[in-house]
């Protein structure tokens, strides 16, 4: 089950990463709330016909399992998931894709240390971890002149919501419907992203449809596949390890930004990259070598 979780937590990291891409483009003539609504909305539709059609397996998987509905849940973990992901749509209106891949990944290294909000004891590995994260961020972000960019200010704290998203996942994965809790955050999601544009925008249909493709790929693969890979995988795997997998996200996010967009980083840049995953790494120490 384990080796199950792993393959679909990667394939999720993989969605993700590639999707940063998706975002970039989208945005060509849509503001970040319309792209967002569109994105959520196919990823909406795609999950329900799923869920309409697999759900007399499900409810005997249910009482199977004696598992609970997964629909109030999944609205609540909705309202975080809207908030991360509005904030990281944001900040990609001044930041580069590859940039906001490796910021975006600060959540793996929140999670351990949000633990002591539960009364659990830091480990010098933690600190370690945070400590080359922190100077990674600060040469990736922070240029030879002391300026930082403002998409990437937003990034970082959009990190400690992911991190929510990712433990409200982890207490309920395991004890309700997962598909029914997927499709409920991404419909709240959808429907707060359509509050915002309603607010802050008026995007009109040819952009839409001159972004069909973005839209698609980060609707149906990035939030209809992938936040659903997140909720059974992390079903299977242990948080630490699953945060260790999601965090690929980044080295899929950079490549792809690459090869696609043609983003290059700086040598100082590359380097604040490589002391992030180093930092990511050693947070996770214990599980990487099979301590406790």
């Amino acid at each position: 089950m384990q080796a199950r979780g792993a393959l679909m937590l990667l394939g999720a990291s993989f969605f993700w990463g590639t999707t940063f891409v998706a975002q970039m483009t989208g945005m060509d003539r849509l503001g970040p709330f319309s792209y967002a609504a569109a994105r959520y909305f196919l990823g909406f539709l795609s999950l329900l016909a799923v869920l309409i059609w697999t759900r007399k397996s499900r409810a005997k998987e249910r009482q199977a399992e004696k598992l609970s509905r997964g629909f109030l849940v999944g609205l609540v973990c909705g309202i975080f998931l809207f908030a991360a992901s509005s904030m990281q749509q944001i900040s990609m209106l001044y930041t580069t894709a590859g940039k906001a891949a490796f910021i975006t990944c600060l959540y793996i290294m929140f999670v351990p240390l949000a633990a002591v909000i539960f009364g659990r004891k830091i480990l010098r590995e933690n600190w370690i971890g945070a400590g080359l994260a922190l100077v990674g961020l600060y040469l990736l972000a922070i240029n030879e002149k002391l300026t930082i960019n403002i998409g990437d200010v937003i990034l970082f704290f959009s990190a400690f919501v992911w991190t929510a998203q990712i433990l409200a996942i982890d207490k309920f994965a395991a004890k309700v419907d997962v598909l029914e809790l997927s499709t409920a955050q991404i419909f709240i999601t959808m429907v707060l992203s359509f509050v915002a544009m309603e607010i802050f925008e008026t995007p009109t249909l040819s952009a839409i449809q001159n972004a069909i493709v973005p839209i698609a790929y980060g609707g149906i693969f990035s939030a209809g596949v992938a936040f659903t890979l997140q909720i059974y995988g992390q079903k299977y795997a242990e948080p630490a390890a699953a945060a260790i997998l999601m965090s690929f996200e980044s080295i899929f996010g950079a490549v792809s930004s690459w090869l696609i967009l043609g983003e290059a980083m700086s040598g100082r840049e590359i380097f604040g990259c490589a002391l992030m995953i180093a930092g990511i790494f050693a947070t996770q120490w214990r599980v990487i070598t099979g301590r406790r």
